[in-house]
């Protein structure tokens, strides 16, 4: 029987490995669990409450079980579950609403053509420490309220937390734990001045959050921010690498893209269907379940392979990259009571930046290899030299 090393760096979640292993069977042995790799199955094990996020014990299984980064995970809502997750969203789901985050475009489009306007007559450009990252992490200083000229610290702090997600995590809690430390140092100075200073900003709908009485400590405010900073920044910016990647094999779509704005939001669940930067997501059983013709015992894991499930032929007959087709809902922002509380302000950013991205570097092509990270766990581009016609 076919059996993936998921721990391996040259396992390739798109390969054509795990395109036959999904014709054969919807789900595979790893060395972690289970991998489901069918699109219908994968969606109906994310939204199963016989299972819980997989991530909450992370650190534990790599050997760390104290100290604040151990604590901080424990708080975050990627860990939470039952009642406690269900509060802590609730009080966070009110800032997040698609009208406020949607009021930003203007704000997300003028800071995208800023920084292309830095490199649009030069013909050439390192798309990721030229674009990508600063995009991202200046979007997340103006959902935070930070000054936007800390993106360089705020994205260094967000990468240092990147490394929560490494094979290697257990040699990495001093960097982690530093950065936690800066970050929330940061957060916790903002959210004391909202409160002081209410604005309309993210960060004062969450000190003013009440429902029923119940509002979010300070710590709990202060994890969740950190959290959003972390995990916003290094998403955002990964997928774009990987957007324009797509995008570029091909120029049709790059060119078409360019050509009508209006299907920015289109491409980014076009994009995030057959190229998405979290490559699959994790549950945890937690009572004995029988799904179909699989076991899984009480606290086994299974691993939901996003790229598998989004280009499964059995959910979309005709699964090749076309920004003007609707799809069956894809599973890069996990669904259940865990889909990502961000889902919007990514979606929003992102449709802003790819057409700006597309209209602004005509004939672009990749200029050079780049260094990628590995196409498992959460990836993306390291670097990404493109040229085009300036």
């Amino acid at each position: 029987m076919t059996r993936f090393d998921l721990a391996d760096p040259g396992f390739d979640t798109t390969s054509d490995a795990v395109h036959a292993a999904r014709d054969e069977r919807w789900f595979v042995e790893t060395n972690w669990g289970w991998a489901v790799l069918r699109h219908a199955e994968a969606g109906a094990l994310l939204r199963d409450r016989r299972f819980r996020q997989g991530n909450a014990r992370w650190p534990e299984q790599n050997g760390i079980h104290a100290g604040p980064f151990s604590d901080w995970w424990q708080e975050t809502l990627l860990s939470l579950e039952g009642d406690d997750h269900a509060r802590i969203r609730r009080l966070l789901v009110p800032a997040f609403r698609n009208k406020a985050i949607a009021a930003m475009q203007p704000r997300f489009q003028a800071l995208a053509n800023e920084l292309i306007d830095r490199f649009a007559d030069r013909g050439r450009v390192e798309l990721i420490s030229e674009f990508a990252e600063p995009y991202a992490a200046r979007i997340i200083c103006l959902l935070l309220g930070l000054p936007e000229e800390s993106w360089h610290q705020v994205a260094r702090w967000a990468d240092d937390l990147g490394a929560s997600f490494s094979i290697d995590v257990g040699n990495q809690v001093p960097r982690i734990e530093a950065a936690l430390a800066g970050l929330l140092g940061y957060v916790d100075e903002v959210v004391a001045d909202r409160t002081a200073h209410p604005r309309e900003d993210l960060v004062t709908a969450l000190v003013q959050a009440t429902e029923d009485g119940d509002r979010l400590s300070r710590h709990e405010l202060d994890v969740a921010l950190v959290f959003l900073a972390f995990a916003g920044m290094e998403t955002t910016r990964n997928q774009i690498g990987l957007a324009v990647q797509t995008l570029l094999k091909h120029p049709d779509q790059w060119r078409l893209l360019g050509e009508h704005p209006e299907l920015g939001a289109n491409a980014v669940e076009e994009v995030m269907r057959v190229n998405p930067t979290v490559t699959w997501v994790t549950r945890e059983a937690l009572e004995d379940v029988d799904l179909h013709d699989l076991h899984v015992p009480k606290g086994g894991i299974v691993q939901v392979m996003s790229h598998s499930a989004g280009t499964d032929p059995q959910a979309m007959p005709d699964p090749s990259f076309d920004i003007t087709q609707q799809r069956p809902p894809h599973l890069g922002f996990g669904a259940g009571i865990h889909h990502c509380l961000g889902h919007f302000v990514a979606r929003t950013d992102m449709a802003v930046a790819l057409p700006l991205l597309a209209r602004r570097m005509p004939g672009a092509v990749p200029d050079g290899p780049g260094e990628w990270l590995p196409v498992s766990g959460n990836t993306g581009a390291v670097t990404f030299p493109i040229r085009f016609r300036p």
